[in-house]
């Protein structure tokens, strides 16, 4: 997992979050949000423009080259 950290306080929970940061091959570093639910939260991201869809090991799609 990532060495990477961010911290999240909510206002109403008594405890800090720790939150993964991750890096990818390419573009900006991202917080890793799936253990929200286990805290009684979760993200609202309306447009999904905030949102990785997935993850892999072996697939990487160059959006530059468009092919």
């Amino acid at each position: 997992m990532a060495d990477n950290k961010a911290q999240l306080t909510v206002d109403g929970i008594d405890k800090t979050i720790q939150l993964a940061v991750l890096s990818g091959t390419l573009g900006t570093d991202v917080i890793d949000v799936r253990s929200l639910g286990s805290n009684g939260i979760f993200t609202y991201d309306p447009a999904y423009m905030s949102t990785g869809s997935c993850e892999s090991a072996i697939t990487y799609i160059d959006v530059e080259a468009r092919i």
